[in-house]
């Protein structure tokens, strides 16, 4: 098992994933990546799994990229440049199509690809200390890759000001706004979890598998290899243009990128 993403199910198939990297507040790198991919390799050979619960270790859900890692990558080769793109967009479209129901529990900071992992789960709740951002552009960045199912959690037009602006948003909005289904109190997600865990275990399993891939199908959710591969080749080449460049610089010396006017 990669230590940086745990899993385990228990005897109601309830199977609980959890990000573990608290200490850069749980930031996806090549590691943690891998780690999804191994989970849902695991989860998926198991006929019992009623249900997938994910959570993040520490104070943070999930803080994005973690930029010096993305960094790196960027100086490497396009081919590996898409390579990587491919294996982040396959986690999130693998946790997005997972035949059984998906459970974000969202506590503290929840950034840029958080926010695609939140969007392209069943169920979201969120305690009240949440913080969200779809952060990309922030650092020459873009958030294609999630984009998708952004668009299909919070509409279009609200994808239009948050991935565009990067603001920071709490709990409150992110519900207003359909990203979160419900909001707890902070120390609350677990009581608040397990009322959906018991809602969906009460649930018939080939049912609710059927009526979730029938849902995807009828809102024409599914992503075709051809988008698929045009959302990574571009996600990649992003990475590695000036912009990019600048930006994750402008992040590691702690000050405004040169292309603010002020």
């Amino acid at each position: 098992m990669n230590d940086t993403v745990l899993w385990s199910v228990d005897r109601r198939g309830v199977a609980t994933v959890t990000l573990n990297r608290p200490q850069v507040n749980n930031a996806y790198n090549g590691d943690l990546i891998a780690g999804l991919h191994a989970a849902m390799d695991a989860l998926g050979g198991d006929p019992s799994l009623r249900i997938v619960v994910l959570k993040g270790n520490g104070r943070h859900f999930q803080a994005g990229a973690d930029l010096a890692w993305i960094s790196g990558v960027a100086t490497q080769s396009p081919r590996e440049n898409v390579a990587v793109s491919r294996l982040t967009a396959e986690a999130v479209s693998r946790l997005d199509t997972c035949p059984v129901p998906t459970l974000a529990l969202i506590q503290g900071g929840c950034f840029g690809g958080g926010t695609g992992i939140a969007a392209a789960c069943d169920v979201v709740v969120a305690s009240e200390d949440a913080i969200f951002s779809i952060s990309e552009t922030r650092w020459g960045l873009m958030a294609g890759i999630i984009l998708p199912q952004l668009c299909q959690a919070i509409g279009l037009r609200q994808v239009r000001r948050y991935a565009l602006t990067g603001e920071r948003f709490g709990a409150a909005e992110a519900r207003r706004l359909g990203l979160v289904h419900e909001v707890c109190p902070t120390g609350g997600l677990e009581e608040a979890g397990n009322r959906i865990v018991e809602a969906v275990l009460m649930n018939a399993p080939a049912a609710t598998t059927a009526t979730k891939l029938r849902s995807l199908a009828s809102a024409r959710a599914f992503i075709d290899e051809g988008e698929l591969r045009d959302l990574i080749d571009e996600h990649a080449r992003t990475r590695q243009q000036d912009e990019a460049t600048e930006g994750l610089a402008s992040f590691k010396e702690k000050r405004k990128p040169s292309w603010y006017p002020g």
